[in-house]
Protein backbone atom coordinates (compact mmCIF):
# COMPACT_ATOMS: atom_id res chain seq x y z
CA UNK A 1 0.00 0.00 0.00
CA UNK A 2 1.28 3.58 -0.94
CA UNK A 3 1.56 5.78 2.05
CA UNK A 4 0.54 9.73 1.52
CA UNK A 5 2.09 12.03 3.38
CA UNK A 6 0.85 15.66 3.75
CA UNK A 7 3.96 18.33 4.04
CA UNK A 8 4.46 21.67 4.33
CA UNK A 9 8.30 21.53 3.93
CA UNK A 10 9.02 19.95 0.69
CA UNK A 11 8.55 21.89 -2.20
CA UNK A 12 7.33 20.45 -5.84
CA UNK A 13 9.47 20.86 -8.93
CA UNK A 14 7.88 21.46 -12.14
CA UNK A 15 8.85 18.25 -14.10
CA UNK A 16 9.46 20.67 -17.51
CA UNK A 17 11.57 23.67 -15.78
CA UNK A 18 12.95 21.80 -12.55
CA UNK A 19 11.92 25.13 -10.61
CA UNK A 20 10.15 25.00 -7.39
CA UNK A 21 5.74 24.95 -8.00
CA UNK A 22 5.12 28.06 -5.65
CA UNK A 23 1.71 28.72 -7.77
CA UNK A 24 -0.37 26.18 -10.23
CA UNK A 25 -2.24 28.33 -12.40
CA UNK A 26 -5.38 27.23 -14.14
CA UNK A 27 -7.56 27.41 -17.52
CA UNK A 28 -11.20 26.48 -17.56
CA UNK A 29 -12.17 24.80 -21.46
CA UNK A 30 -15.62 24.83 -22.32
CA UNK A 31 -15.96 21.41 -23.77
CA UNK A 32 -19.60 20.07 -25.65
CA UNK A 33 -20.38 18.26 -22.38
CA UNK A 34 -19.13 19.82 -19.48
CA UNK A 35 -15.70 21.62 -17.98
CA UNK A 36 -12.33 20.96 -17.89
CA UNK A 37 -9.42 23.11 -16.67
CA UNK A 38 -5.82 22.44 -17.66
CA UNK A 39 -3.23 23.23 -14.95
CA UNK A 40 0.27 24.55 -15.98
CA UNK A 41 3.76 25.91 -14.30
CA UNK A 42 3.54 29.45 -13.15
CA UNK A 43 7.18 30.21 -14.46
CA UNK A 44 7.45 28.27 -17.82
CA UNK A 45 3.88 27.89 -18.82
CA UNK A 46 3.93 24.29 -19.78
CA UNK A 47 0.79 22.14 -19.38
CA UNK A 48 1.11 19.95 -16.07
CA UNK A 49 -2.56 18.03 -16.60
CA UNK A 50 -5.93 18.39 -17.46
CA UNK A 51 -8.88 17.55 -15.15
CA UNK A 52 -11.24 15.16 -16.14
CA UNK A 53 -14.33 15.88 -17.46
CA UNK A 54 -17.32 16.89 -15.05
CA UNK A 55 -20.52 16.55 -17.37
CA UNK A 56 -23.82 18.89 -16.55
CA UNK A 57 -25.32 15.51 -15.73
CA UNK A 58 -22.70 15.61 -12.60
CA UNK A 59 -23.89 19.03 -11.36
Amino acid sequence: MLQVVETESDQPICPHCEEPLVKILARKLQTTFGVRFIYFCSSCKKSLGISQRKGFWMG
